[in-house]
C-alpha cells in the first residue's frame, strides 16, 4: 500500500534574520551557543597551524590513521574508568585513552612501514581499518555497562558540539596556545623537515624526534577535536586549511597564517550556522564551510589557483606571439638594409611560422592597435618606428643569447633554442659586455646562426 508524503519546500524551512545571524556571528547568543561559537574557531587555529607542517610532510593520510584509531581508546577507557568505579563519561579520561590508541596506530604505521615490504598507503590503510574496527566493535558492550547508553561515545565517531562545555573550552584554548607555541619556537625545524629531510639528517638533526614531536602537536589537536567534529571528520580540519592557503602564497609562514586564519574562519561560521539553523550538524557544516575556502582557493587563488595560472599562461602565450611576429617582420625585411618602410605581406609571414591565417590577423590586429605595425591599401604590413625598435632589441637579445650557447655552452648552431628567454634574464652584466665585445666588428643587430 502507498502512502503518501509532502515534499518540504523552501517555505516549509524557516530561515534566520539577518538579526539572528548578526546576534551569533557577534558573540550575543545565548551562553551554549557562544561556547560552541569560541571553541570551534579556536580549534581551527591550533588545527590549521599543525596542519600547515603535516600537509607539506606529506603526512596527511598519517593524521587520518590517527583520528580512526582514537576510537577504541574512548572505548577502552570508559570500561576502565567504570571498572574501578568511577564516571565512565569523565572527558580527560576519555581524551587520554583516545590519545594513547591514536599514538599505537602512528606507531603500528611507522613499524610496519620499517620491518616490512609494504608501503606506507599500504600501512595506513590496515591501521586505519583495524584500529576503527575495533572501536566500532567496543562500542556495544560499552553501551550495555551501567551509564554506557547516556555515555555518548558514539557522538566521537561524528561529533557533538552543541555538548561542548566551558571546561572544553578552556582545554581546546590550552591545547591551542601549546600548539601555537611549540610550532613559533621549532618553525625552522618543522620547515627544513618538511622541504628536506635528508637535508636535516645530514646536518645531524634528530629528524625522528622532530616528527614525534609534530604528530604529538596532531594528536593533541585530534584528540580535543573528537568531541567538535568527530573523529571522521577532524582530519579534514586539519588538511583543508592548509591545502586552501597553499594556493595563496609559496611562503610557508605566510601559508600557516592564512591556515590559521581559514580555520578560525570556517569554525567560526560552521558552528554559527549550525547554531542558526535547527537540525544542522556542527561538523559537518564547519567542513562543509572549509571545503568552501578550498573551492575558493582553487579557483582565484594567487599563487597556484587555476583561473590566475590560466590567466597567466594566457598574457604568456600573447607576449610570445607578438614577439615572434615583430622578429618575423624585422628579420624578413633584414635584408633590405636600413630605410623604411619593409612591407611583408601576409603569406610571407605564414612560411616563416606556424601560424593559421586567422591567429596572424588578430596578432597583427592586436600589434596596430599598440601602435607596432601598420599597413597600406595593398594589404601589405611594415613595422612602424616603435615596432622596429622593439623588433631590433628583441632579436638582438636573441642573438646574443644564442651566441652564448655556441661559444659558451659548445651548443651546435642547429641546436640553439630560437625561443629562449631574453639575455637580461639569464647572463649577468659581465657575460653581456662580453659578449658585445665579440660584436665590435659586427652590426648593431647580429645575424643569427640558422634561418628563421
Amino acid at each position: 500500500m502507498l502512502t503518501s508524503f509532502t515534499i518540504p519546500t523552501l517555505a516549509d524551512v524557516e530561515l534566520p534574520s539577518l538579526r539572528d545571524i548578526f546576534t551569533v556571528l557577534t558573540l550575543q547568543h545565548d551562553y551554549n551557543a557562544t561556547i560552541v561559537v569560541l571553541a570551534t574557531a579556536i580549534l581551527g587555529v591550533g588545527a590549521g597551524l599543525v596542519g600547515s607542517f603535516l600537509l607539506l610532510r606529506k603526512r596527511a593520510l598519517m593524521g587520518d590513521a590517527l583520528s580512526h584509531a582514537t576510537l577504541p581508546g574512548v572505548c577502552l577507557a570508559f570500561m576502565v574508568m567504570v571498572a574501578f568505579g568511577g564516571d565512565g563519561k569523565f572527558l580527560p579520561g576519555l581524551l587520554i585513552g583516545a590519545a594513547i590508541t591514536g599514538l599505537l596506530g602512528v606507531a603500528a604505521v611507522a613499524v610496519i612501514s620499517r620491518y616490512t615490504r609494504l608501503q606506507d598507503d599500504a600501512a595506513l590503510g590496515i591501521v586505519l581499518s583495524v584500529f576503527f574496527g575495533l572501536g566500532v566493535a567496543l562500542i556495544k558492550p560499552v553501551t550495555q555497562m551501567p551509564g554506557g547508553d547516556a555515555a555518548g561515545i558514539e557522538s566521537f565517531i561524528y561529533g557533538k558540539t552543541a555538548s561542548l562545555l566551558r571546561s572544553d573550552l578552556y582545554l581546546i584554548i590550552a591545547v591551542t596556545v601549546a600548539v601555537v607555541l611549540i610550532c613559533i619556537a621549532l618553525f625552522k625545524e618543522f620547515a627544513l623537515l618538511c622541504f628536506d629531510d635528508d637535508y636535516a639528517k645530514s646536518q645531524g638533526w634528530p629528524t625522528w624526534l622532530l616528527d614525534a614531536v609534530m604528530l604529538g602537536l596532531v594528536t593533541l589537536v585530534t584528540v580535543v577535536g573528537l568531541q567538535a567534529v568527530g573523529l571522521i571528520l577532524v582530519i579534514a580540519l586539519l588538511i583543508i586549511p592548509p591545502a586552501a592557503a597553499r594556493f595563496w602564497t609559496q611562503h610557508l609562514r605566510t601559508m600557516a597564517v592564512i591556515a590559521a586564519v581559514i580555520g578560525l574562519i570556517s569554525g567560526w561560521l560552521g558552528a554559527s550556522l549550525s547554531a542558526l539553523v535547527a537540525g544542522l550538524p556542527a561538523g559537518a557544516i564547519i567542513v562543509v564551510v572549509a571545503a568552501a575556502f578550498f573551492i575558493i582557493s582553487m579557483i582565484f587563488g594567487s599563487a597556484r589557483g587555476v583561473l590566475p595560472r590560466v590567466l597567466q599562461q594566457v598574457r604568456l602565450a600573447r607576449t610570445v606571439n607578438r614577439q615572434n611576429l615583430l622578429r618575423a617582420m624585422y628579420e624578413l625585411t633584414e635584408a633590405g638594409g636600413t630605410e623604411m618602410p619593409h612591407h611583408v605581406r601576409l603569406p610571407d609571414l605564414l612560411g616563416k611560422r606556424s601560424w593559421s591565417a586567422a591567429q596572424l590577423r588578430r596578432l597583427l590586429r592586436s600589434a596596430r592597435r599598440d601602435e607596432l605595425v601598420s599597413h597600406d591599401a595593398a594589404g601589405r604590413w611594415m613595422l612602424t618606428e616603435a615596432g622596429r625598435l622593439e623588433a631590433v632589441r628583441l632579436v638582438r637579445n636573441h642573438r646574443l643569447w644564442e651566441m652564448y650557447l655556441i661559444t659558451h655552452a659548445d651548443i651546435a648552431p642547429s641546436h640553439v633554442d630560437r625561443d629562449a628567454d631574453m639575455i637580461e634574464h639569464v647572463l649577468g652584466p659581465v657575460m653581456v659586455e662580453k659578449l658585445e665585445r665579440l660584436l665590435v666588428e659586427r652590426r648593431a643587430v647580429p645575424e643569427s646562426p640558422h634561418v628563421l
